[in-house]
C-alpha cells in the first residue's frame, strides 16, 4: 500500500497524521509520504518520526489580510501543480488530507487525477481546506457526528489519542483536597494564565484544600510561579508537561483550551473540564468543539471575554463542590471517546484505496 498524508501546520494536524501513518505501516506495511509546507510543525515532527516529507509553497486563505489572500490565490495553481507532480512520482493508492495549508492543493490534485481521497476532520466545523474538497472526496473520517453531514461518505472515527489517556482509571470524586489541572497548550495561554493568577486568593478562600497543577508555557512561567508563591498557594507550576496522561490522572477537574486533540484527550481520560475556547481560532472551531462536550454534559464553557475573577471562581467552585456532578461529567466525557480511532481511520483509508486485507507477516 502507498499513501500520501497531506497537510499540517499545527500539532493538531500533524500529530494525528503521524499516528495514522504509523498505523498504516503497522497494519498494511504501507509506504508513506507526507506533503507539507515550509512553515508548519511537520518540518520537525515528520522527519523525527521517520517519514519522508515533501514541501509545496502555499499560504493561508482564511482569516488573513487581503494581501496574503491575493498572494495565496496566485500561489495556489502552482501548489496544485507541484502536488500533482509528487502524486505522479509516488503513485499513491490513497491521499489523506489532514487539514492545513498543504492539504487543499494535494487533495485537489488527487481529485483531478481520480486518485482515492480521504479527508480527516477533527473539529466540529471543518477547516478551510476540507471545506473546499468536502463534496468531492471519496470518504471522510470525522470526530463529531454533526460534522458528518458536510462530507461524502463520512464515518465517525474520532481522533487518534495516545493509549495512555484511555488507561487512566476512574477517579473517585470527593470534596476534600481536589486537584485542578490548568493548561493552555504547549505554548501556554496568556489569558488563562492571567485569569487563574487573579483568582488564586478567592479560590483558596472558597476551596481550602485545593491543589493546582499549572502548565504555563515558557513566556508566563516566572510571573505565574511568583503569583502562587506570593499567595502561599499549594501548586506545581511547569513550563511544559511531557507526560500529560499522568497529570490527567491526578486531576479532578481540568481548565484548558478546546482544540480538537485536547477535546479528544479529555474524552479518552473521562475528565470533567472547563473549556476556555481560543477566540482567535479559525472559524471559531474551539468554541464549537467545546460546546459539543457541553451539550453532552461533559464540560462547561467559559468564553474568554467572560474570564474575569468572579466568573472563573464561581464556575470552578460550583463544580468542585459537587462531586456527583463531576462523576456525571466524567461518564459523559468517556462516552464520547473513540479508543479505536487510529485503527478505524487506517482501515477506512485502506478501503478507500482498494486495499482489502491487512498485511500479514
Amino acid at each position: 500500500m502507498r499513501a500520501i498524508l497531506a497537510g499540517g501546520g499545527t500539532g493538531g494536524h500533524v500529530i494525528p497524521a503521524i499516528a495514522i501513518a504509523q498505523e498504516l505501516q503497522k497494519q498494511y506495511q504501507a509506504e508513506v509520504l507526507f506533503i507539507g509546507t515550509a512553515r508548519g510543525l511537520e518540518n520537525r515532527l515528520v522527519p523525527a518520526a521517520g517519514f519522508p516529507l515533501q514541501l509545496v509553497n502555499v499560504g493561508a486563505l482564511n482569516r488573513v489580510s487581503l494581501a496574503i489572500r491575493v498572494k495565496t490565490l496566485f500561489d495556489l495553481p502552482r501548489a496544485v501543480f507541484a502536488a500533482g507532480r509528487l502524486l505522479n512520482e509516488f503513485q499513491p493508492d490513497v491521499v489523506i488530507g489532514v487539514g492545513g495549508y498543504a492539504s487543499g492543493p494535494a487533495m485537489l490534485a488527487a481529485i483531478r487525477r481520480r486518485i482515492p481521497t480521504l479527508a480527516f476532520e477533527p473539529n466540529v466545523v471543518p477547516g478551510f481546506a476540507n471545506r473546499i474538497v468536502a463534496r468531492f472526496v471519496s470518504a471522510a473520517a470525522v470526530h463529531f457526528p454533526e460534522t458528518a453531514e458536510r462530507f461524502r461518505n463520512a464515518v465517525v472515527t474520532g481522533v487518534p489519542v495516545r493509549p495512555a489517556f484511555f488507561q487512566i482509571p476512574r477517579k473517585p470524586y470527593v470534596q476534600a483536597s481536589p486537584t485542578l489541572l490548568v493548561f493552555g497548550g504547549s505554548q501556554g495561554a496568556r489569558a488563562v494564565n492571567q485569569a487563574v493568577t487573579r483568582a488564586i486568593r478567592p479560590l483558596l478562600g472558597r476551596v481550602p484544600g485545593l491543589y493546582v497543577i499549572h502548565q504555563t508555557g515558557e513566556r508566563d512561567y516566572n510571573d505565574v510561579l511568583a503569583a502562587y508563591t506570593q499567595a502561599g498557594f499549594p501548586a506545581e507550576v511547569h513550563r511544559f508537561i511531557e507526560d500529560m496522561p499522568s497529570f490527567f490522572a491526578r486531576a479532578d477537574l481540568i481548565l484548558c483550551r478546546s482544540g480538537a486533540s485536547t477535546v479528544a484527550e479529555i474524552a479518552a481520560a473521562g475528565k470533567p473540564a472547563v473549556f476556555v475556547p481560543f477566540p482567535g481560532a479559525a472559524d471559531d472551531h474551539q468554541r464549537r468543539n467545546a460546546e459539543a462536550l457541553e451539550r453532552a454534559g461533559a464540560a462547561v464553557v467559559v468564553e474568554e471575554t467572560k474570564l474575569d475573577e468572579v466568573w472563573l471562581v464561581d464556575t470552578i467552585c460550583a463544580l468542585l463542590e459537587d462531586p456527583a456532578r463531576l462523576a456525571r461529567m466524567s461518564d459523559a466525557a468517556r462516552a464520547m471517546a473513540h479508543p479505536n480511532a487510529t485503527r478505524d481511520i487506517a482501515e477506512l483509508a485502506a478501503r478507500v484505496g482498494g486495499i482489502q486485507n491487512p498485511a500479514t507477516d
